[in-house]
C-alpha cells in the first residue's frame, strides 16, 4: 500500500496540507517516496507536565509539533528519523494510560494515546515502518538511545544526593545520560555525548565518573559510553532549559 501511495496525487496533497499547517517555520516534508501513514493527537510526557502534541507518522520519519489551532496550525516542528527509533510499552499508572516510549539516540520520551486500541495501532504502524526501513537499508536496529527524562513532578529532592530540596532558588536539572532530576551541585560537570549534541552537555556526578573512566553505565541509560573527552562545567548552562516548554 505504501508503494502504491508513494507517487499518488492524494498523498502529495495530504503532505502539502501538513507542510502548510507548520507554515514557513517548518521544514519541507515532501520528498520522492515519502508517504503519510497517519496522524493524531498524543499526550507527550514533558519535563513540566503532560502536554497534547500533534503527531504525523510517515513511512520514514515521525513529525510532531505544538498545537496552535486544532487541525490548522502547529509550531515547534520536530522530525525524528524512524531508522533510529525503538519503542517500548509503558505500564498504566494513574491517569497516564495507553502509553509507550519513543527512544532515539538523540532524545527519548513517553507518549500516551486516548485508548488502548489507538495505542496498539500507533505502535504497530511505527514498528512496521521501522522494520521496512531497516530491511531496505540492510542496517541493524540502533542499540543506543538517550535516557528518558524523569518528570520534574516526580522529584522533590535531588535523585542523586537525596539531600537538596528543590525550590524556586534551588532549581531542577536533568542529567543527559541517566535522565535523573538532580541539583546544581550534583550536576556541575559536562561531558560530550556525540549522539545528543556537538558540545558537552550537563551530566550528574555519578554518570560523569562512569563516563570519564569508561566504566559500564547502569542499565537504565541503555547506551555505551562514548570515547570522547570530558569537559568540566566551565560554560553557562543556558541549554538546561532548552525543553522547558516541551
Amino acid at each position: 500500500m505504501v508503494d502504491r501511495l508513494a507517487n499518488s496525487e492524494a498523498n502529495s496533497k495530504r503532505i502539502a496540507v501538513v507542510e502548510g499547517c507548520f507554515g514557513t517555520a517548518g521544514q519541507p516534508l515532501a520528498i520522492p517516496g515519502r508517504v503519510l501513514i497517519g496522524e493524531g493527537v498524543l499526550t507527550k510526557l514533558c519535563r513540566k507536565k503532560p502536554k497534547a502534541r500533534q503527531f504525523f507518522l510517515f513511512n520514514d520519519i515521525l513529525v510532531y509539533g505544538n498545537i496552535v489551532i486544532q487541525k490548522k496550525k502547529y509550531n515547534k516542528q520536530h522530525i525524528i528519523p524512524l531508522e533510529s527509533v525503538t519503542i517500548d510499552t509503558v505500564a498504566d499508572e494513574g491517569d497516564l494510560r495507553n502509553g509507550w516510549l519513543i527512544k532515539t539516540p538523540t532524545k527519548s520520551f513517553a507518549v500516551y494515546a486516548a485508548t488502548a486500541t489507538e495505542k496498539s495501532e500507533w505502535m504497530s504502524h511505527i514498528s512496521k515502518c521501522v522494520l521496512d526501513l531497516l530491511e531496505k537499508s540492510g542496517k541493524s536496529p540502533t542499540g543506543e538511545h538517550a535516557a528518558v527524562w524523569v518528570p520534574d513532578s516526580e522529584a522533590s529532592v535531588c535523585m542523586r544526593c537525596q539531600k537538596v530540596k528543590f525550590t524556586p532558588v534551588s532549581r531542577r536539572h536533568h542529567c543527559r545520560k541517566c535522565g535523573f532530576v538532580v541539583c546544581g551541585p550534583c550536576s556541575e560537570k559536562k561531558f560530550l555525548l556525540p549522539s545528543q549534541s556537538s558540545k558537552p552537555v550537563r551530566v550528574c556526578e555519578f554518570c560523569f565518573d562512569q563516563l570519564a573512566t569508561g566504566a559500564t553505565l547502569p542499565v537504565r541509560s541503555n547506551s555505551r559510553p562514548p570515547s570522547s573527552k570530558f569537559c568540566p562545567n566551565n560554560v553557562s548552562d543556558d541549554e538546561d532549559e532548552d525543553d522547558s516548554s516541551d
